[in-house]
């Protein structure tokens, strides 16, 4: 038997499939309020399920981040997005094609749960004692390590 390098063969296929993948982007609306962070928890069936992540959703296709928070955040949480920041970070999100934009965004209202199993309001120094989606655990890590910083 020849040795490829390769520990498995599922290991093979999932890295050759990944490489041929398009890149999608998804956008994760840093939503601050008086110094409270908008985290929502993902519903159990989907990926990452039962972690919490900053709202929002995958672009759709010709969609510019700001037309994706504005229906993201209607569709998921009842809230109108006024005004959308540039992007801090993005992040990759392991072997999947997802690049997510962590972008912050204004938006008016009072959140709704439609989608998500539950919401929270949380400061910043409390991001990590939550169980976060992995990208948005990078993500709380980059934000609390810039606001130290500033």
């Amino acid at each position: 038997m020849i040795d490829s390098g390769w520990q498995t063969q599922s290991e093979f296929l999932s890295i050759q499939m990944t490489s041929e993948q398009k890149e999608l982007k998804v956008l994760a609306a840093v939503i601050e309020r008086s110094g409270l962070y908008l985290v929502c928890r993902r519903p159990e069936h989907k990926r990452h399920g039962g972690l919490w992540e900053f709202p929002g959703g995958k672009l759709e296709e010709g969609e510019s981040l700001k037309d994706a928070a504005v229906r993201e955040l209607e569709e998921e949480l009842g809230l109108k997005a006024v005004s959308i920041g540039e992007t801090y970070l993005e992040v990759k999100d392991g072997l999947s094609p997802f690049l997510v934009c962590f972008t912050p965004v204004e938006a008016v209202g009072d959140p709704v749960l439609t989608e998500h199993s539950a919401l929270s309001w949380v400061r910043l120094i409390d991001l990590p004692g939550l169980p976060l989606a992995p990208c948005d655990r990078k993500f709380a890590e980059y934000l609390s390590a810039s606001q130290e910083h500033s």
